[in-house]
């Protein structure tokens, strides 16, 4: 396929021609010249787009889809339209599957599933068999077929020795360990932050000692073992500095925040309104400024949509009763613009991620590949159901204002446009 963008505004601090306004030529999936102005060919497209910004292609590296097992929540496929149409050329899927992710021919399936898309698939394998906790799953045998990392979704790994093991085994193949920052015993019943709020309205907490403990002695035991530890999803402030102290110890531990927690805080509460219910919970003004801060040093590596979809039957109920989760792919790009700068955005999108979970990473230059997400900075809308793009409609975004909005991707020799 081959395209002409028209002044386009080119954000990858990697190319030659960062935060320039540039015109980009594309033939058969190539950057084939990139200049001040372009004469479109004959055999060309020329997409001509409103305040048209294109980066590295976005990667989201916590991504549900039902299949197998919960596809009235989200197939493979329509997953996939979603997140190209959100501006996502790669995405991880976790194992939040029935059956899940544990064996080298169900990361085979996933992969299979995802062929001829846009947007690129890269399997997140569970850690232990069935998610369960109790024994390792074949680890190596799925990083041969396409699993980029192991870890089993919104579930902590309580065995001590299980993680150290794991830390251990996973460093034969260079394998990344993901730690679910949750110390289930702590957390007990709670079904959102514990504090003012929660005790306002009468709803079981869960302290921000949970997930601290959790990280704490997943940084003491990745001390012990070396290795490679990813802690996803963290929410409170005192999260943030246990990781800043670990990076500067010289570990290798990467950790990601989800835009809601960047964005809304536990006030949301006082809706009841099952689609705020989301693990963990969102947390107090002073917890998502001090994430906010964390992804401006650098200490958070990644932003994620965490993205979840639940069906109505298991969202639209008591909030005591819904499920954990909430989708975020359509609305990530623009509830992040009102808290954060684009340049900052795009690097915990595109270059972190990348080089953490080791997916290509071309830059926005002549001869090379292109992989690509295009996007508008400055549109100001109310993210409403008809915005909504997955079969799930449980959105924490809802009737909020977002900043900017993205137009789609070019990957895979495909244009694909909202």
């Amino acid at each position: 396929m081959n395209i002409l963008l028209k002044s386009a505004t080119i954000f990858d601090k990697k190319s030659p021609y960062h935060k320039k306004t540039q015109d980009i030529l594309i033939k058969e999936s190539t950057f084939v010249q990139i200049a001040d102005h372009i004469d479109c060919p004959e055999d060309v497209q020329e997409i001509q787009l409103d305040n048209l910004h294109v980066s590295n292609g976005w990667f989201d590296t916590s991504v549900s889809f039902g299949e197998p097992g919960y596809e009235e929540r989200e197939t493979i496929a329509n997953g996939l339209d979603v997140a190209a149409k959100a501006g996502f050329t790669d995405v991880a899927m976790n194992s939040n599957t029935n059956p899940y992710i544990d064996t080298k021919s169900s990361v085979v399936f996933i992969k299979n599933e995802s062929h001829s898309k846009a947007t690129n698939l890269h399997p997140i394998a569970s850690l232990t068999q069935a998610s369960k906790g109790e024994e390792i799953a074949e680890l190596y045998d799925m990083k041969q077929v396409g699993a980029i990392a192991f870890g089993d979704y919104n579930k902590a790994l309580s065995n001590d020795n299980l993680m150290k093991v794991a830390l251990l085994y996973a460093q034969n193949f260079d394998g990344l360990v993901l730690s679910f920052p949750n110390n289930k015993v702590i957390a007990g019943e709670g079904i959102a932050n514990e504090g003012e709020n929660s005790t306002l309205l009468g709803l079981k907490g869960i302290p921000n000692l949970a997930e601290e403990l959790q990280i704490a002695r997943d940084i003491a035991i990745l001390e012990y073992t070396g290795g490679k530890l990813h802690i996803p999803t963290i929410s409170t402030s005192k999260s943030v500095d246990l990781i800043r102290q670990a990076k500067q110890k010289g570990l290798q531990v990467s950790c990601s925040v989800t835009a809601h927690h960047l964005c809304l805080t536990d006030s949301e509460l006082k809706s009841f309104d099952g689609n705020v219910k989301v693990l963990p919970p969102l947390r107090t003004e002073q917890d998502r400024l001090a994430l906010i801060e964390g992804v401006n040093d650098g200490t958070i590596d990644i932003i994620t949509s965490d993205h979840n979809p639940i069906d109505i039957e298991n969202k639209k109920v008591e909030f005591s009763n819904a499920k954990y989760g909430t989708i975020g792919l359509e609305s990530l790009f623009g509830s992040l613009l009102t808290v954060l700068d684009t340049e900052t955005i795009i690097d915990c999108l595109t270059h972190k991620p990348k080089e953490i979970f080791e997916i290509e990473n071309l830059s926005i230059d002549t001869g090379n590949k292109v992989s690509i997400s295009l996007f508008n900075t400055t549109d100001k809308n109310i993210f409403q159901e008809s915005d909504i793009l997955s079969t799930s409609k449980n959105a924490v975004f809802l009737h909020k204002e977002l900043k900017g909005k993205a137009y789609g991707v070019f990957a895979n020799n495909q244009l694909i446009l909202k």
